[in-house]
């Protein structure tokens, strides 16, 4: 994998991204973070947007990360954002020692299993967010709102490699098409968040919104948002993932 990009694709790469947090921190008054999610995207991409001070990227899939994170420098902040297989959460926690955050993990037993990993290598604590099923959506991952406080006090009194730094949801189609009102779904995380910090003295992150909805996501609190195609342009439709 080249990290040589033409100076034309850093330039559209840079204005796409400076726009779109340009409206971020206008939005959230500097308090919310952009992380470019980056799939199926050559690493040069990334390098152009490392070079012109951009530092969080999320990815999707554990082996594309591996290989991204080898070549790329060290100081990036990955964000693993995809679908995490308990087979493969060992992989991710021992081959990335820049990994800033796992965002989508559901299982105690992927918890344990990065946990376990990261105490064996002695690689560095790994920030945490819960994955959220607010939607209730069948097809959707994540926990149920009613596990979260469940799953997260495991995390706190049995994974001393992980933080759990905050919570995440993907929302239905329909509440991110509908800009009339405020989404619901966000609402069901920002209200999880708010009895958890009670619960445990935390102050827990949100990660909520991505290209169609993070505008209405940082008007409802979140603190994180992913941002793909907006920035990066369109992916190939058959990618084989």
């Amino acid at each position: 994998m080249s990290l040589e990009y033409t100076k034309e694709r850093a330039s559209e790469l840079i204005a796409n991204a400076n726009s779109i947090n340009t409206k971020v921190e206008t939005l959230s008054n500097g308090n919310t973070r952009l992380v470019c999610v980056s799939k199926l995207k050559p690493s040069s991409d990334i390098q152009a947007l490392y070079d012109a001070g951009y530092r969080h990227f999320g990815e999707n899939y554990v082996q594309e990360l591996i290989e991204k994170s080898k070549i790329l420098p060290k100081d990036i902040q990955w964000h693993f954002i995809g679908g995490l297989q308990t087979n493969k959460a060992k992989d991710l926690a021992k081959n990335i020692d820049n990994l800033y955050a796992v965002e989508t993990l559901d299982t105690e037993k992927k918890a344990k299993k990065l946990n376990d990993v990261r105490v064996t290598a002695e690689k560095p604590i790994i920030n945490v967010y819960i994955q959220v099923n607010t939607s209730g959506e069948e097809q959707k991952s994540g926990v149920a709102p009613e596990d979260v406080e469940t799953f997260a006090k495991f995390i706190i009194d049995n994974c001393p490699k992980l933080k759990l730094e905050g919570l995440m949801t993907i929302g239905s189609l329909a509440q991110s098409k509908d800009q009339e009102h405020e989404n619901q779904d966000f609402k069901k995380l920002v209200d999880l968040k708010t009895s958890l910090d009670k619960l445990f003295t935390i102050d827990l992150k949100l990660s909520m919104g991505m290209s169609s909805d993070y505008q209405e996501a940082i008007r409802q609190g979140s603190t994180s948002v992913r941002v793909g195609s907006d920035i990066f342009g369109a992916r190939p439709a058959n990618n084989g993932h």
